[in-house]
């Protein structure tokens, strides 16, 4: 059956693409740490606004139950409530003993998903009857010149022909990076049980390029990009889940009551909940309700909190340097602290406590002091901002024209972080990031190397080390002035070693022909016969 389209549908199928879009972000989702609006001279491009997400649009999480909450403040001591938390299986699943670089990443990137990959690329060239590819132009530019000269008959023509033969191609790199990132983020969990403290943040991918749910956010360094919601651990910064930002049709659960940021929390913590974890979030989503609802489940919350946040306490308004003031309910504390301006915030977690905070008052000389909810939540909450800053050292997206691919090697980036942490988890190293990623990139062209055939002419054959080659016999090191017939030198296996733990360790023996030192027996075997040994 047919219907008639409004002006807004098909302005948006007339306007909105896979790799386009004239609308700026939704304003719904905005930033945490401050209010966000456009520029002036920004506001003024914008066509219209998306719709944004209703706080109580959808249906409720599945047993999910939000009471109201009416919270009595007083200003009696606070005893945090006990939530039993079992650390005894925390950490790397399922790995091998002392795994590779290259099988750390294998973990993720396994074969099962690169076929996924490889599937959802290639049905991007099938195409029924009457269809372009997704790269081709499916309107020619003299039809935008003429838009505005059709009447109104021809302009609903031209709209649903526009609809039924390329809407669908429009959409679907949105939901082929869905499905894949479904599959990794499943990976992530497996591979991974969080410690105790948790933290969710917002992460900000560049991009300048016209999207429907590109956002603005002006404390970011990036300010304009795909906005994602990550959960990552506290302790060491494994990324455990992501959420894209795609405006209206964000994947979350709404859960009457909580609002968009509360969904998103409890979104992102469904694996995790009555377990005893502590969540540190900061001010665009906590509230009173939100922190109610998690102690309900078995999980503490701290955070920063916006002050007209309802059914939080009153404070006075003016506060001394260094001064604070603690409210309290049956369930959890409310505090606001004085420092450089108001800082007020909320915890299911901490009692009110002083402790020092390592600095000095350079006018009396005193330690000073702070809440200690206010330490912990300066430690715990980095997480997120820390991938951020160690992707962007050596993070592999580059320009493009498309978005979708961007986003896609975001997750790449986001996976080979993962396998870093896993890496030194396993192998209790300090090996750098930087390093770490050569490696990586080094040893699957090693393992899959063959070398080219001579010919007469062209490039000479691939690069063959002698070690791996000639033939080679152990002999003494030569006696030097210094040591005498005692010369030693460090064993070059030992010492650069990937399958052991490295040691510095000394051999009277040597490769004449390679001029390395070498241990006799094992060193000597691996470091002609591996190519990484």
């Amino acid at each position: 059956m047919e219907r008639k389209l409004t002006r807004d549908e098909i302005l948006d199928i007339l306007f909105d693409s896979d790799a386009e879009s004239s609308s700026d972000s939704d304003r719904q989702l905005s930033d945490s740490d401050e209010e966000t609006h456009l520029p002036e001279n920004l506001s003024a491009c914008e066509r219209s606004e998306v719709p944004a997400i209703p706080n109580n649009a959808g249906p409720a999480s599945e047993g999910a139950v939000v009471e109201d909450f009416h919270p009595t403040w007083t200003s009696d001591p606070f005893s945090p409530p006990d939530m039993d938390f079992d650390n005894t299986t925390t950490g790397v699943q399922g790995s091998p003993t002392n795994p590779s670089e290259a099988e750390c990443f294998r973990l993720f990137m396994n074969e099962q998903l690169v076929e996924q990959v490889v599937e959802e690329t290639n049905s991007s060239h099938s195409y029924g009857p009457g269809q372009k590819k997704v790269s081709d132009p499916i309107i020619q530019t003299p039809f935008f010149s003429n838009l505005f000269s059709l009447d109104r008959f021809q302009l609903l023509l031209r709209a649903l022909h526009f609809a039924n033969n390329a809407t669908a191609n429009f959409r679907d790199p949105l939901n082929k990076i869905r499905s894949i990132f479904t599959s990794l983020m499943a990976a992530f969990g497996q591979m991974f049980i969080p410690h105790r403290d948790l933290c969710i943040d917002e992460s900000l991918l560049l991009w300048k390029g016209r999207l429907r749910f590109r956002q603005y956010i002006p404390s970011k360094r990036n300010r304009f990009g795909i906005k994602l919601f990550m959960l990552c651990d506290g302790l060491t910064g494994y990324v455990l889940n992501v959420i894209v930002y795609t405006g209206s049709s964000t994947d979350i659960t709404h859960t009457p009551g909580l609002g968009v940021s509360g969904s998103v929390v409890l979104t992102l913590l469904k694996p995790y909940l009555g377990r005893g974890h502590t969540l540190y979030v900061d001010n665009w989503y906590t509230s009173p309700s939100l922190l109610h609802h998690l102690l309900r489940a078995k999980t503490g919350a701290c955070g920063t909190v916006r002050a007209n946040r309802k059914g939080m306490p009153h404070f006075p308004n003016k506060m001394s340097s260094w001064e604070a003031d603690f409210k309290s309910c049956e369930e959890m504390l409310a505090v606001k602290w004085h420092d450089k301006r108001d800082v007020h915030m909320l915890t299911t977690v901490h009692s009110a406590e002083m402790s020092p905070s390592g600095k000095i008052d350079h006018i009396t000389g005193d330690e000073k002091i702070k809440p200690q909810c206010v330490l912990d939540y300066n430690k715990k909450m980095g997480a997120v901002d820390k991938v951020d800053m160690m992707d962007s050292f050596v993070g592999c997206t580059r320009k493009t024209l498309k978005w979708y691919k961007k986003l896609f090697f975001h997750f790449v980036d986001l996976a080979v972080h993962n396998v870093f942490i896993i890496y030194n988890v396993k192998h209790d190293s300090s090996l750098t990031y930087q390093k770490f990623r050569q490696n990586l990139v080094r040893q699957p062209v090693e393992e899959h190397h063959s070398p080219r055939k001579p010919s007469a002419g062209g490039r000479p054959p691939a690069y063959n080390p002698l070690r791996l080659t000639a033939r080679h016999f152990p002999s003494e090191i030569p006696a030097t002035v210094q040591q005498g017939k005692n010369t030693r030198r460090h064993c070059k296996v030992c010492l650069t070693t990937k399958k052991c733990p490295q040691k510095r360790q000394k051999t009277r023996f040597m490769c004449k022909p390679c001029n390395t030192a070498l241990c006799p027996a094992e060193c000597f075997e691996q470091y002609h016969t591996l190519a990484n040994f």
